[in-house]
């Protein structure tokens, strides 16, 4: 997903759960800041190096593939953009096959509970962060946040395109050219370059397939490499809108202190009223609908929306006193990244899947030489002290 769903569309579905406007700025803007979170923006604030919650291109281009290195990368895309499914996924193949097959994304798994639950009683940034990574679950299902094969799609690739309330089908051109734009109007969009390798970068993720998997207005079938190169379609706009309502129930389920997160339920009542608008704006073919949600969150609340900038907080992060650090806004943000990489790197780890590496449940086991994660087991001794 893009800014245009993970700021703009979450203040909507933050203002529609309850939260005032300036609890759903906050919401939003942590959202999309798992999207801006790099180790050199953290370097850059004298910050946690293992709170990084993505990485540049720069940085991709540059990361390590031996073990170690792959396990680092797979700790940040399956933690916070590539949520696994199931970590017990029953399919047939090679240890390693399964190990990867396990990591593939998709709505509604038990890490999607754990994560939204790890939000509860917490800091509305860490409620921000878990909106981002149950938003790409709907968006990036399919794709595995691990440089694999796996992830590899076949040239037969189309696009279904409404028309007369049938689908046209035009084949998708790829292109690999990282400063170039995708063309809505011929059907020629950019992505990875095929790589044998298994252990590339160019095959993490939805790189395969470009962009398509963010775009909200987007209908396509291909062939993954995952399911035998057999036929799968994917339609955007409806899973974007399952979503945007899931979102709606699970920060209502944050604020409530009773409500318990279960899978498969969406506030559709909450979203009724202005299903029509949203569903115009989700299968609307624009390569950015950030105006469009804007208006409609500045519709709803009545306030005005200010633009994303990264920057916003930095200055206060860096400038704080180091124990004061851990109560700005970024500080509270760093919290919930390193809480959320914990959590799902510890569940990998403990379902015999060594992809992210060795882990340790920080809550059980207490500090175990990772510097920068100390801070989860002092943030988990105050709360103790508060109950």
């Amino acid at each position: 997903m893009q800014i245009d769903f993970h700021y703009y569309a979450t203040y909507c579905a933050a203002i529609l759960a309850g939260y005032s406007h300036e609890e759903s700025l906050t919401v939003c803007y942590s959202t999309q800041f798992v999207d801006c979170c790099t180790r050199t923006l953290i370097e850059n604030i004298g910050g946690p190096q293992h709170a990084a919650t993505t990485q540049l291109q720069l940085e991709m281009m540059e990361a390590r593939t031996d073990l170690l290195g792959l396990q680092d990368i797979t700790r940040i895309w399956a933690s916070f953009h590539f949520l696994p499914r199931d970590l017990h996924a029953d399919v047939k193949g090679s240890r390693a096959y399964q190990d990867k097959y396990r990591l593939i994304c998709g709505p509604n798994g038990d890490l999607l509970v754990s994560t939204v639950n790890l939000a509860k009683g917490k800091s509305l940034q860490a409620v921000g962060l878990a909106m981002h990574v149950l938003a790409d679950t709907w968006a990036h299902r399919y794709f595995a946040g691990t440089p694999s094969m796996i992830n590899n799609t076949d040239y037969w690739f189309y696009e279904l395109l409404p028309e007369g309330g049938v689908f046209k089908e035009r084949q998708v051109v790829f292109r690999h050219n990282p400063g170039g734009k995708d063309d809505l109007e011929t059907g020629t969009y950019i992505n990875t370059p095929f790589q044998p390798s298994e252990n590339s970068v160019m095959c993490l993720g939805h790189g395969r397939a470009g962009h398509l998997p963010d775009y909200s207005f987007m209908y396509y079938k291909y062939l993954p490499a995952w399911g035998n190169y057999e036929v799968t379609l994917k339609e955007n706009p409806n899973d974007y809108y399952r979503a945007f309502c899931q979102m709606i129930y699970a920060m209502k389920c944050l604020r409530d202190e009773g409500a318990s997160f279960e899978k498969e339920r969406y506030d559709l009542e909450a979203a009724a009223p202005y299903e029509i608008e949203i569903r115009k704006i989700l299968e609307k073919r624009q390569l950015d609908s950030s105006a469009d949600w804007k208006a409609f969150g500045e519709k709803l609340s009545g306030k005005e929306i200010p633009e994303f900038d990264v920057e916003q907080y930095t200055e206060d992060y860096r400038t704080a006193s180091e124990e004061d650090k851990d109560d700005t806004f970024l500080g509270k943000f760093i919290l919930a990244a390193l809480a959320q990489k914990s959590m799902v790197t510890n569940a990998i780890f403990k379902s015999g899947n060594l992809l992210a590496g060795y882990s340790v449940d920080f809550k059980t086991t207490g500090f175990a030489g990772i510097r920068d994660f100390m801070k989860l087991v002092i943030q988990n001794e105050r709360e103790r002290r508060k109950q």
